[in-house]
């Protein structure tokens, strides 16, 4: 991990596609930002004006099936975990986020579209020292059977995610990652959102999944992966847990150093962690760039298993 200063994006990039719950047609604009600005939301063309919401804990208003941004007037943006996880994942501190929809779309199901519109922007470094939150002490979340922990860990960030469905296509998988942009871009920024079939009605009864297909989700049955090119990794569905950790966390507004352990987790999970952590001001600082890495050790490489056994990536590699 790099410890010294602060990176924003040199110019502006443009994707376009649908938002996977609402089924609307959105274009997203990445561009640069001021030193400690943060990620910053804009939604366009609201009677007229353009409003703004930064990506905090304190702005999440709803992590149903998505995380959720919004005001005192209410939501601003959906689905806003991918592209954070892109601009967290790559190393990117500051950025203004436009769009012109209700919801991030949701491209191929994961971070891949975001990460290449960040290559094409490209990332430079800014003068002032990159800050980090730094957790001091374990801070632990129950949800029914889901357990969520951010504990110390000073080689930058960790995320240990298992997951265990009662789908026995997807069964119990987890994967560890120490977060980099290379790690991030080779094991996790390809890893697609993934569902159930017997899900689907009760999903759209609520309004949900209405933009969801087999080109943006990995879909299963009871028995059997539904979508014909197959995963792109074996392991797909954990990793994609971790793309969605990534994404949540980045909500702390600066870098964590830190390991996050999730069990059985989601949106709902990450963000009560977080906000436990945010709301115990004895279990975190704020640091400087040159006293992290003073205190940073060796980090591990990632790894993934499922049902307990190391599984390889594979599939097609897709740019």
């Amino acid at each position: 991990m790099k410890f010294s200063r602060q990176t924003t994006l040199r110019s502006q990039a443009t994707v376009t596609g649908v938002g996977v719950h609402s089924g609307l047609p959105v274009s997203l604009t990445l561009g640069p930002a001021p030193v400690d600005a943060g990620f910053i939301f804009v939604r366009t063309g609201l009677d007229g004006c353009d409003r703004e919401v930064q990506a905090s804990a304190e702005s999440v208003i709803a992590t149903e099936f998505a995380t959720v941004l919004g005001d005192r007037e209410g939501p601003l943006v959906s689905t806003a975990e991918h592209v954070l996880a892109a601009l967290r994942g790559m190393g990117v501190d500051n950025a203004i986020i436009e769009l012109d929809g209700p919801e991030v779309p949701i491209m191929d199901g994961s971070a891949v579209a975001f990460v290449a519109a960040i290559d094409q922007a490209g990332i430079v470094t800014q003068q002032a020292a990159r800050r980090f939150i730094q957790v001091l002490k374990p801070v632990q979340v129950r949800i029914g059977h889901s357990f969520g922990e951010l504990r110390p860990h000073a080689a930058g960030f960790r995320a240990e995610v298992e997951i265990d469905f009662a789908n026995a296509v997807i069964g119990r998988q987890s994967y560890t990652l120490d977060l980099n942009p290379e790690r991030f871009r080779r094991e996790i920024a390809r890893a697609r959102t993934f569902g159930c079939m017997s899900d689907v009605a009760r999903l759209w009864s609520a309004g949900f999944a209405l933009g969801a297909s087999f080109e943006n989700s990995v879909v299963f049955d009871e028995t059997r992966l539904l979508n014909t090119e197959g995963l792109r990794y074996s392991d797909e569905c954990a990793r994609h847990k971790v793309l969605d950790v990534v994404g949540d966390l980045a909500l702390a507004g600066l870098p964590l150093l830190g390991a996050y352990r999730s069990v059985r987790g989601g949106h709902k999970l990450n963000h009560a962690v977080l906000t436990a952590l945010m709301a115990d001001r004895s279990a975190w600082r704020v640091i400087e760039g040159e006293t992290a890495r003073r205190s940073s050790r060796g980090a591990e490489a990632g790894s993934g298993m499922v049902g307990g056994m190391v599984a390889p990536a594979y599939g097609p590699d897709v740019s």
